[in-house]
């Protein structure tokens, strides 16, 4: 029985195929070929930092390469001495009036951990389920908004799979 509806479906694949195949070639508009050239030539006179970043010369790229190394290792050492001022609270707070800022924002993260140690895993659950559905619903308010605010309604484009 499947098999008969695998032939029946490839038969009609091949009649379709050939009745497409048989149709002319659409023309391009007439100031495709012009526009096409033109953006080319745009996007070739754009300046190197504005290519992606493996069309940058090798010197730029082993210098910006270099330069997020140098930043990480700024901010784990940063980390480091944050971690180790706070450890001793009377050089550490001190020395540094910002300090009791931060000291009070960890210690409201800690209680929001806490916090989070009390809620039950089903809302967990549902407040993912619930932000995914939220999610879709903004995906596809943004598809209708594009459809209706950008989309040419006269211009008839058939789509071929």
């Amino acid at each position: 029985m499947n098999s008969d509806l695998a032939e029946a479906d490839r038969r009609m694949e091949t009649v379709i195929d050939a009745a497409l195949g048989e149709l002319p070639l659409r023309p391009a508009p007439p100031g495709l070929e012009v526009r096409v050239l033109q953006e080319l030539s745009r996007r070739a006179a754009l300046p190197w930092w504005r290519h992606s970043f493996a069309g940058w010369p090798v010197s730029a790229r082993v210098g910006f390469v270099l330069v997020c190394i140098m930043l990480i290792g700024l901010a784990f050492l940063g980390g480091l001495w944050a971690l180790e001022s706070l450890g001793s609270p009377a050089l550490g707070l001190l020395s540094m009036p910002w300090a009791r800022h931060v000291l009070a924002l960890v210690n409201v993260a800690a209680e929001l951990a806490s916090l989070a140690r009390i809620v039950p895993p089903t809302w967990v659950y549902q407040g993912l389920a619930a932000s995914v559905v939220l999610y879709a619903a903004l995906f596809g308010l943004g598809i209708a908004a594009y459809r209706t605010l950008y989309l040419d309604p006269n211009s008839q484009v058939i789509l071929r799979s």
